[in-house]
């Protein structure tokens, strides 16, 4: 699985980069690598731990693209693998053939694991996967024996566990930051639980002692004051609040309408009562019955084989799509539903992890709710599915294995092929022709150094690598320049450094209005302004496009029109 993830991460990265993307990485991370702080020097609206380790390894290794790529094929394998062990650690002694139906589970991550859909390095995949370790070490919270002297099982491993909740706020705020206060909430509930039962827990394999949860909670507290330490330190944390918090919230939170259109699915019609039907007759005192069983199961997996009839008489992508992912919101109902069925036999911390998963991935679809933000979290999703199937009685044999079967197999086919196709990066023209149903362009190679590895079709990967060879005969090293919007890695293929606050213009990381844009290129003495003019992006992310080019005419004259951009000097 680790092999299989990690080289469909590198297929895909032969095929297609997201200059968009792939830009704010880079330029971003080149700009810590040379020394400039973020939130300090420049905004930021994203936490920076994800930038931090590009630049990181861009010191240790250099500018070389193929660094980033392998680090996100090696992080989806690893997310694949860890994934398949939490499914495991969750139907371990619950269903019959447990590390078979793990397996089948985990198969669909090859496709769809944490960098299967969108394949460079980002925030939201980095998080994905420090999501997956945390909870894969809260699942291994174990007993504490009376009198132990085992520091490293009595106090190491719970206080690592607790700082490893805490670290996925600092890859992405939204989807960490729930993340944490869920499992906060869930361990304090846990040790109400112990001082009412006088400290006597109910979980039977010792993963609730007091103790335990306590020190957890210390490595919660004591990483979470760290962590503001090093940023009061490094950049001040008010900067830090500002961008990540204020501004984030200001330019990408949604309203609560856009987040319960999740749940107004037209197929929920059917398919949640044909699901709720199935799982209800399985818990059923009819289920010893074969009749009741062999309805029951056809009914739990009707959703899917739908899926998958849907997949043979639809031949658009975009639809195609789109059912495949309704089966989202009906797994969350139904599982969401489960958990709280199940608490009526005890709080655990087993019993509470579906609620973990949950807030995740709630705080997740704040970005762009359930078409935009599921594309690293797919192993989320089979937690969620492993813990209801964890709940049919044991009495049931391969029932849940043949569910498991089902399911796999309908991610597999239907997965692998929105893997496949790319359609999620449909903001993005993957051919420069306007008709889809042209015949693909030839994929196009980078023939730049640092950029070994970066191929894309249509003309974008030549546009810029004639941009470089003409920064690089006609403009100084030392001259300020201004890309709008910035559609490419620049910086990081040409070694310069920013000087100007912003490399990438949209809505989200734009902090000017079209005058105080030129009114901070007066005062950076920017010399050059490079207009892209042939985007790879579907539409044009620059906020107010035409103003901002009618004040950059005011001040600066068309030096050189080159095939897909338009240079200009300062008057």
């Amino acid at each position: 699985m680790f092999l299989a993830s990690a080289g469909f991460v590198l297929w895909q990265n032969s095929q297609v980069v997201v200059l968009w993307d792939v830009t704010y990485l880079l330029d971003t991370a080149w700009r810590i690598a040379l020394g400039q702080v973020p939130y300090r020097d420049f905004p930021l609206v994203h936490p920076p731990l994800t930038f931090v380790i590009q630049a990181l390894l861009m010191r240790l290794f250099g500018r070389v693209y193929l660094v980033p790529v392998v680090y996100a094929a090696i992080l989806n394998g690893l997310g694949t693998v860890i994934a398949w062990r939490i499914l495991l650690r969750v139907l371990r002694w619950r269903i019959v053939s447990a590390y078979a139906a793990s397996f089948l589970l985990a198969l669909p991550l090859i496709f769809l694991g944490i960098h299967g859909i969108y394949p460079q390095p980002i925030y939201d995949c980095d998080c994905a996967f420090a999501i997956l370790v945390a909870i894969f070490l809260l699942q291994r919270l174990g007993p504490i024996p009376a009198g132990s002297r085992d520091w490293l099982r009595s106090w190491l491993f719970p206080l690592g566990t607790g700082a490893a909740t805490v670290v996925p706020v600092f890859f992405k705020q939204n989807m960490g930051l729930p993340f944490l206060l869920a499992v906060a909430v869930g361990l304090l509930l846990l040790l109400l639980r112990n001082l009412v039962s006088d400290g006597r827990t109910t979980d039977h394999r010792g993963e609730g002692s007091s103790q335990v949860l306590l020190s957890v909670l210390a490595g919660m507290i004591l990483s979470a004051f760290f962590a503001a330490g090093l940023l009061e330190a490094w950049s001040g944390l008010d900067n830090y609040l500002h961008w990540t918090v204020h501004f984030a919230a200001e330019r990408r939170l949604p309203g609560l309408a856009n987040l319960i259109d999740v749940y107004r699915q037209p197929s929920f019609l059917w398919t949640l009562p044909a699901l709720g039907v199935g799982l209800v007759l399985l818990n059923s005192r009819s289920a010893s019955r074969l009749w009741s069983r062999f309805g029951a199961l056809l009914l739990c997996a009707a959703p899917f084989f739908g899926s998958l009839i849907y997949l043979l008489i639809q031949s658009d992508p975009d639809e195609r799509a789109d059912n495949l992912l309704s089966l989202w919101p009906l797994i969350l109902v139904v599982s969401m539903l489960l958990a709280l069925f199940t608490l009526r036999r005890g709080l655990t911390l087993a019993r509470l992890t579906p609620f973990f998963v949950l807030a995740a991935i709630h705080g997740t679809f704040l970005s762009q709710q359930l078409w935009g933000s599921t594309y690293a979290i797919w192993a989320l999703l089979l937690i969620l599915v492993a813990s209801t199937l964890a709940e049919l009685p044991r009495t049931l044999r391969q029932i849940p294995l043949l569910l498991a079967a089902v399911i796999s197999g309908t991610f597999l086919i239907c997965g692998g092929l929105y893997a496949a196709s790319d359609e999620r990066l449909n903001y993005i023209r993957l051919n420069s022709s306007e008709d889809e149903a042209s015949s693909p362009e030839p994929l196009v190679h980078t023939t730049v150094s640092s950029l070994c590895g970066m191929a894309a079709r249509g003309p974008y990967i030549g546009d810029f690598e004639e941009l470089l060879r003409f920064a690089d005969r006609e403009i100084p090293a030392d001259d300020a320049i201004l890309l709008l919007p910035g559609e490419e890695p620049f910086y990081y293929a040409s070694g310069r450094t920013p000087q100007f606050p912003v490399s990438i213009f949209d809505h989200t990381t734009d902090p000017y209005s079209p005058a105080e844009l030129m009114q901070e290129a007066r005062k950076r003495n920017v010399r050059w302004v490079i207009v892209k003019t042939r985007l790879q992006s579907t539409e044009d992310p620059l906020p107010a496009p035409d103003e901002t080019l009618r004040l950059v005419e005011r001040e600066f004259v068309l030096d050189r029109r080159l095939a897909g951009y338009e240079v200009y000097l300062r008057r």
